[in-house]
């Protein structure tokens, strides 16, 4: 059996570039990334023997302490893999506690590889940042980092010298970000202002464009953050967008097509939600182009990308013809969430594509996320469960806390009684 790490094997103080980052063995271990069994080998010793858990996080911290000295490494390929490091172990585990106690200093390592880095770092620090906000939660806290880095990140996305990978994930992020951590609504408006005038330039552009990539997350990340916008807000909206989007649907890029359409199927729901008697003059001619999506056959196209784009397409005709919505049941551990509704999937999808593998522990443990898709505080499954998912003061905190209350129709709801005072002054 290997060696179990000792502390005075550490060096005893400075930054070490033997730190480092998660490896994939690593976060197989603290992720329990198989959700479904906690009480799987990874969490007994060989002879059966509990594995010291308080050891166990202390070394993950020590591990997350020497990532974010190296973030501020000279070399940028060692920041880069530090970011990676953090990116991986920060979608992993919930270190609270941890993250709450350093989050001004993270915040600044990560402004200062968004400002310093190319292409690949400021691509991984968004995503740090990102996960940094979900650690924290919706609270105070998650507002100031936010705060500090939406200009940065604003100004990567309108930078036209910058890489487009670097602008597709700050554009991303950026929305993720303010969806989870900013609770002010001209921080939602100016935010979205930005990634409109990104995906707007795509309606005046024939067939493809190099920068496609970029226009559709912009335009996913916008139709995020519109589920949580203010009805005045939302109507507005779509009586300038609900004509123009469907212009998207001839694009030559397969995937700005069908984002195109899934945010259509997301307008329709949002629209009849806002207005029982919700009419769409155009909706013929957008059902026979939608139709024609859904069942083609052109030869010029990828087979892949045909029978994607039928699949999507035709759960989009549906939600636009009937209201209708194909649901989902996504199982982790012994609980199940049903994707209902457009709003949920595209939460779900984004959320997903930021944690990785670490979605279902994520969801099995952490409080916001649970309030986002209305799950309650987490499930204390059985005595395995308990012993290798023991909480932290700050976390038992985070269950109690009122902050954190549901992100998607609740928090409209809150807006539109903000709004409705204000009218009166």
């Amino acid at each position: 059996m290997p060696k179990s790490k000792k502390r005075n094997s550490r060096p005893a103080g400075g930054r070490s570039r033997n730190v480092q980052p998660f490896s994939d063995d690593d976060s197989s271990v603290e992720t329990m990334s198989h959700c479904s069994s906690f009480s799987d080998a990874t969490s007994f010793a060989e002879d059966g023997g509990e594995v010291d858990e308080d050891a166990a996080q202390e070394d993950f911290e020590y591990k997350l302490k020497g990532l974010i000295d190296l973030t501020m490494d000279k070399s940028a390929k060692t920041r880069q893999a530090a970011l990676e490091g953090l990116k991986t172990g920060l979608s992993s585990k919930l270190v609270y506690d941890f993250i709450l106690e350093r989050r001004l200093t993270l915040t600044d390592c990560i402004e200062r590889c968004l400002k310093k880095g190319k292409t690949e770092e400021q691509r991984v620090a968004a995503a740090v940042a990102c996960l940094l906000c979900c650690q924290l939660g919706s609270g105070m806290e998650s507002e100031e980092v936010f705060r500090s880095l939406a200009p940065v990140l604003r100004t990567i996305i309108c930078d036209r010298s910058a890489a487009i990978q670097a602008r597709q994930a700050c554009a991303t992020y950026l929305g993720l970000c303010c969806f989870i951590a900013s609770d002010d609504i001209e921080d939602l408006y100016t935010t979205m202002e930005c990634l409109e005038n990104v995906f707007t330039k795509q309606y005046h552009s024939e067939g493809g464009s190099d920068c496609s990539a970029l226009h559709i997350q912009a335009l996913l990340s916008w139709a995020l953050l519109l589920t949580i916008c203010h009805t005045s807000e939302v109507k507005k909206k779509l009586d300038i967008h609900m004509h123009k989007i469907p212009r998207l649907l001839s694009c030559d890029d397969v995937n700005m097509r069908i984002a195109a359409g899934e945010t259509l199927a997301l307008l329709f729901e949002l629209a009849r939600d806002a207005e029982s008697d919700f009419y769409y003059e155009d909706l013929e001619p957008l059902t026979q182009t939608l139709k024609a999506l859904a069942t083609d056959c052109n030869k010029h196209r990828a087979k892949v990308d045909r029978r994607k784009q039928r699949s999507v397409f035709r759960d989009v005709l549906r939600a636009v013809e009937e209201g209708d919505f194909q649901s989902e049941t996504i199982r982790f551990g012994r609980e199940r969430m049903h994707i209902d509704c457009w709003v949920k999937r595209l939460t779900y999808g984004v959320l997903k594509e930021l944690f990785g593998s670490g979605m279902q522990y994520h969801l099995l443990t952490n409080v916001f996320l649970r309030s986002i898709f209305e799950l309650g505080p987490p499930l204390l499954l059985d005595t395995a469960t308990i012993k290798s998912m023991k909480m932290s003061r700050g976390e038992r905190h985070m269950n109690n806390s009122a902050a954190f209350k549901a992100r998607t129709k609740a928090r409209s709801k809150l807006r539109d009684k903000r709004a409705d005072v204000g009218e009166f002054f």
